[in-house]
């Protein structure tokens, strides 16, 4: 199959606008509170908001997909996304923002279902698993860059000596002086538009979509419905979207109530190399999987992983702003791990099963933090956070009761016997 290298750069810019969009709420949540006057719980509806779109819209996204094929889906859901972008960017208030977070979500919840199929014909079949783990690199790129965007754009919107900035210049006329952070929606909002331009200009190849990629029918949703390894897998993955978001969410505001640090500087660089490490960490992951059985490379991560939430919640402040990242690390292949094992456990329709677990993402990320952040106004954010040693044990869990079909490939290493008197 021949490539086509410009829609391949095209997915891959795609997934790095994803992500920009999709995870600078966790850098936000200190100066959401502070400028609404709001409650930890109340700041997390907005995360409800973004997530539960992934939950209503993973599903439908497929059929719309096959329907009217690739390009007319993206164009409209990154037009769907730049007008969630700028309804915000306009009337940055908290009334608008839970509506508007929820269609910029559904956007980035479409995209995510068009895009890989489309890796999988531009780059070849035979490219795919190494172009989607650059993709995943591409993603986790800009999860690390989004805060620094952020920290960079509140430190020097309203400095004196900006003027020389044009962009800083054009976005202090347009944002009000006490949001400074509300910013970034006006950036947003033109990446995505810019986005829709060029996908104007550029020609999608047919895609002929495989039984996993495929939206299925109501008969096989059913069927898969009545399976408990169904909702294991369902309930497990959206624990870890929990794990993921509960933890990233929540990370500079405890720095700051509990250490003292700057959200706009410290804890956004703590978020920053928690989704930066992440990235790392798929990595030392794919070397691990390569070795041992996938199961027992989850056990070891969450192990892992429930180690540093300790040492960062009950920890000294200086060990907090080093635990809190490396959580990431060790979060990195809890995701494809349980998908992969959730895929293999089943013998047919593992498309249907996609859309199932892509629903897990949008549940999980939804509420978590909101669970997260009710516990913190109750009990204390320390305490609240103490709900993620229920999620990562969950996680943990499957590495103990899974039996998938066909188990992960590893390296046989074989020591050479030589015989007597050779």
């Amino acid at each position: 199959m021949a490539r086509n290298r410009t829609m391949v750069g095209l997915v891959l810019l795609t997934f790095f606008v994803m992500s920009l969009v999709t995870n600078i709420l966790n850098a936000l949540i200190p100066d959401i509170i502070s400028s609404y006057s709001i409650t930890l719980a109340v700041a997390a509806f907005l995360n409800f908001a973004f997530f539960i779109a992934y939950g209503v819209m993973s599903i439908p996204a497929g059929f719309w997909v096959e329907r009217f094929t690739e390009k007319p889906v993206m164009i409209v859901a990154f037009l769907v996304a730049t007008g969630g972008a700028l309804s915000f960017a306009f009337h940055p208030a908290y009334s608008v923002a839970l509506p508007s977070f929820f269609i910029i979500g559904a956007g980035m919840a479409t995209l995510q279902v068009a895009i890989n199929p489309l890796l999988r014909v531009s780059g070849g079949e035979e490219h795919f698993a190494f172009n989607s783990a650059f993709a995943q690199l591409v993603f986790g790129l800009a999860s690390f860059v989004s805060p620094r965007i952020y920290s960079y754009l509140v430190q020097n919107l309203n400095r004196p000596g900006s003027e020389s900035n044009p962009l800083l210049v054009v976005l202090a006329k347009l944002t009000p002086a006490a949001l400074p952070w509300a910013s970034i929606y006006w950036i947003f909002a033109l990446l995505t538009a810019l986005m829709v331009v060029l996908l104007g200009f550029l020609r999608f190849p047919k895609v002929e979509h495989t039984a996993e990629e495929s939206a299925g029918s109501l008969q096989m949703y059913t069927s898969l419905l009545r399976r408990p390894t169904v909702w294991a897998f369902f309930l497990c993955v959206s624990a870890y979207v929990a794990c993921e978001q509960g933890t990233a969410n929540w990370i500079s505001k405890f720095l700051s109530v509990y250490h003292g640090y700057d959200p706009h500087t410290t804890g956004a660089a703590a978020v920053s190399w928690f989704w930066g490490l992440m990235t790392a960490g798929c990595f030392i992951g794919m070397g691990l999987l390569k070795l041992f059985d996938s199961r027992k490379v989850l056990i070891g991560f969450s192990i892992a992983a429930l180690l540093c939430l300790t040492t960062a919640l009950f920890g000294p402040s200086h060990v907090a702003l080093y635990a809190f990242p490396c959580i990431g690390l060790f979060a990195s292949i809890m995701w494809p791990v349980l998908v992969s094992l959730a895929l293999n456990s089943v013998a047919e329709h593992h498309g249907p099963f996609t859309g199932i677990l892509s629903t897990g993402i949008g549940v999980g990320g939804a509420f978590g933090p909101v669970v997260i952040g009710w516990l913190g106004d109750h009990l204390g954010l320390r305490n609240g956070m103490c709900f993620l040693y229920l999620t990562y044990g969950c996680v943990l869990s499957v590495g103990f009761w899974a039996r998938p079909l066909i188990s992960n490939a590893t390296i046989q290493l074989k020591k050479a016997v030589t015989e007597p008197g050779t």
